[in-house]
C-alpha cells in the first residue's frame, strides 16, 4: 500500500504514561496483590499493547517502590513495608503543606470551587462504597493548591510518591470516609479566609492522620 508523505505521529509518550497509569492503579486498587509476579509479556496482551511501554512502565513503578525487579528474575508487586510507606506519606504531606501554606487566600472563586465540588464528589462516593471513585476525588481536591502553587519540583515529588501513600488512602477511606469529608471541608474553608497558618496545619494533619499498615480484609 503507498504509504502517505505526511501523517501525524503516534504520541508514544501519551501511550507510555496511559500504561504506567494503568498499572499503577491496578497496583493501589489491590488488582495485583503483594508479592504478585508481572509478566510483560501478559501484561502487554492484557492492555493491548507492546512489550515496550510495558517494560518502560516497570521501570517507573519500580522507581516509584511499587515493584521490585531483581536482575535475571521476574518482577513482583512489592510488599507494603511500614516505613517506607511511612516515609512517603511524611514526604506527601510536606508537599501539601508547601503549596497550601503559600496560596491559602490567593485562590480564586473557581479554585475554591473546584475544591467543594471535589468534596462533593467524594462524599458521593463514599456513600455509595466506591473507594477508587473516593481516591480520585480526593486527588483532585488536593491537587487545586498545588496546580496553583504551580511548583515543579513539588508536582515531581508528590508524582514520585504519591502512588506509594494511595494504598494508604484506600484503606483509609474504607473505614473512616466520612471523616475526611470533614477535614475536606475545614481545609477548604481556611484556604479561602486566607489562614494560611491553619490551612497548612490542616492539611498536614490530614495527610499524617493516614495508617501506615494496611489491613489484611
Amino acid at each position: 500500500m503507498p504509504i502517505p508523505r505526511e501523517a501525524t505521529p503516534v504520541d508514544r509518550s501519551l501511550l507510555r504514561d496511559d500504561v504506567y497509569v494503568r498499572l499503577r492503579d491496578a497496583i493501589v486498587d489491590g488488582t495485583f496483590a503483594p508479592g504478585e509476579q508481572l509478566r510483560d509479556v501478559e501484561l502487554a496482551a492484557w492492555l493491548g499493547v507492546s512489550r515496550t511501554p510495558v517494560r518502560e512502565a516497570l521501570l517507573r513503578l519500580g522507581a516509584n517502590g511499587l515493584v521490585v525487579t531483581s536482575p535475571g528474575r521476574s518482577t513482583v508487586v512489592s510488599q507494603i513495608d511500614e516505613k517506607s510507606l511511612r516515609d512517603a506519606r511524611d514526604v506527601v504531606a510536606a508537599m501539601h503543606e508547601l503549596a497550601v501554606r503559600e496560596v491559602a487566600g490567593t485562590l480564586g472563586a473557581d479554585d475554591i470551587e473546584a475544591m467543594r465540588a471535589a468534596n462533593r464528589r467524594f462524599a458521593d462516593a463514599i456513600a455509595r462504597g466506591d473507594v477508587a471513585a473516593a481516591l480520585q476525588s480526593d486527588d483532585q481536591l488536593h491537587a487545586v493548591p498545588v496546580r496553583a502553587l504551580g511548583n515543579a519540583a513539588v508536582e515531581q515529588v508528590l508524582s514520585q510518591f504519591g502512588p506509594v501513600v494511595r494504598r494508604a488512602e484506600l484503606a483509609r477511606f474504607g473505614v473512616d470516609g466520612l471523616a475526611s469529608v470533614e477535614r475536606h471541608e475545614q481545609l477548604i474553608a481556611l484556604c479561602e479566609s486566607g489562614d494560611a497558618a491553619g490551612a497548612a496545619s490542616a492539611e498536614r494533619d490530614t495527610w499524617r492522620s493516614l495508617p501506615t499498615t494496611i489491613r489484611d480484609d
